[in-house]
């Protein structure tokens, strides 16, 4: 959506495709760091997006065996918002969506679900889709897919995945807020083998819950109440609200990837996002991350575009542009699963404060380190595409 938007602002005829009604899904990923809130800076949107609802974060805390540490502190970032945006992500496909529709060559098609690839032997030159009125192909001098790590595109295309690896899993869930509760807050909460984490949304508590890879079928083997108990165990000010887990309805599981593709492109035909490297939730960079990469895209493509199609090196620039970023941001992750996750969820014993965080706890400068690298990233992308209108067209038949 973001890219389709820069794109259109740039002139470039756009059709952006969703499979659903609308945008409306729980538990999607809704953490915009002071990176895209920068960039909505500098398209002039910021003031109409901080009017839509949300909750703002200016600190992260971790409660680690009953001590609460002070973990990344945002207000001292060199951006326009220090601090983290806490808002429904189908709130912000639609404020995209609303934005890019003000330009005449900005299309969005919904319950438009892509099938397949057109291939034109030396190049992808669209793709097949269905939607209510029946199939549909549409031509287009590039496809990006930007379809999740479940990417149909990618599959289609077959391009190669370097799975990374993923030692956890993750469960969400609503708890309610009651009053007294601390208001913008998002709190990691870990021990004695078990870490949640605790959003504010406003009227509830958007809760994960971190379990071993594949252990979600034996978890609900035990029962529900398992489950009440282990929330209870980690968070005892919750321990009052685990009732509103009536059933395992009210649990939805996300299975954790981290993978990226050896290459995000063929002729005709690009991947970002979590199409081109699935994220794994931990610092909740995923959304940040897939916009930047739209960012960087648009910057390099929306010239070659306005001409025709964009060669082979135009794509692999958008990869050589975003990759650095990606594999420092992955090896970030992978290290946190696989160092620290894993060893609060295998030791049985109360958890006590690392090092490295009662270092954090004593200096408090330092928790602008990992601001730094959760609210703005390793290489943060700014808007380069300038505001035209243009028609290039893309046929629909």
């Amino acid at each position: 959506m973001m890219l389709g938007f820069l794109l259109a602002r740039a002139g470039v005829d756009v059709v952006v495709l969703e499979k659903h009604a609308d945008f409306l899904r729980d538990f999607r990923g809704d953490t915009v760091h002071p990176s895209t809130l920068e960039l909505m800076y500098e398209l002039g949107l910021l003031d109409e997006f901080l009017k839509r609802p949300h909750q703002e974060v200016v600190q992260l805390f971790g409660i680690i065996g009953g001590t609460t540490v002070p973990i990344a502190d945002f207000s001292h970032l060199p951006t326009h918002c220090k601090f983290i945006a806490l808002m429904p992500q189908w709130d912000f496909l639609n404020f995209l969506a609303e934005s890019a529709r003000r330009y005449p060559s900005f299309r969005v098609l919904m319950q438009a679900e892509v099938t397949g690839l057109i291939d034109a032997g030396d190049r992808i030159a669209g793709v097949q889709a269905t939607t209510p009125e029946g199939p549909v192909e549409i031509r287009a001098d590039l496809v990006v897919g930007a379809d999740g790590r479940h990417s149909t595109v990618r599959a289609r295309a077959g391009l190669e995945v370097h799975d990374l690896g993923a030692p956890i899993d993750v469960l969400w869930m609503r708890l309610p807020k009651r009053p007294g509760d601390p208001s913008g807050a998002v709190l990691g909460r870990f021990d004695a083998g078990k870490i949640l984490v605790a959003l504010d949304r406003g009227d509830y508590w958007q809760c994960a819950s971190v379990i071993p890879k594949g252990g979600y079928d034996a978890l609900r083997a035990r029962g529900l109440q398992t489950l009440r108990d282990d929330i209870a165990a980690v968070a005892p000010d919750l321990a009052d609200r685990v009732g509103a887990l009536h059933s395992w309805d009210d649990v939805k599981l996300l299975t954790v990837t981290v993978d990226r593709l050896r290459e995000w492109y063929r002729p005709g035909l690009l991947c970002i996002g979590d199409a081109a490297h699935a994220m794994s939730p931990i610092g909740g960079v995923g959304i940040n991350v897939a916009v930047q990469d739209a960012v960087a895209a648009a910057n390099i493509l929306a010239k070659p575009l306005l001409s025709g199609a964009p060669s082979v090196h135009d794509l692999a620039a958008v990869q050589r542009r975003r990759m650095p970023a990606v594999r420092l941001t992955q090896a970030m992750q992978v290290f946190i699963q696989n160092r620290v996750i894993t060893s609060v969820l295998t030791d049985t014993k109360p958890t006590i404060v690392p090092w490295p965080l009662k270092l954090v706890l004593a200096v408090p400068f330092l928790r602008r380190i990992p601001a730094r690298v959760v609210g703005v990233g390793f290489r943060p992308e700014h808007v380069r595409t300038p505001e035209v209108v243009n028609a290039n067209r893309i046929s629909l038949r």
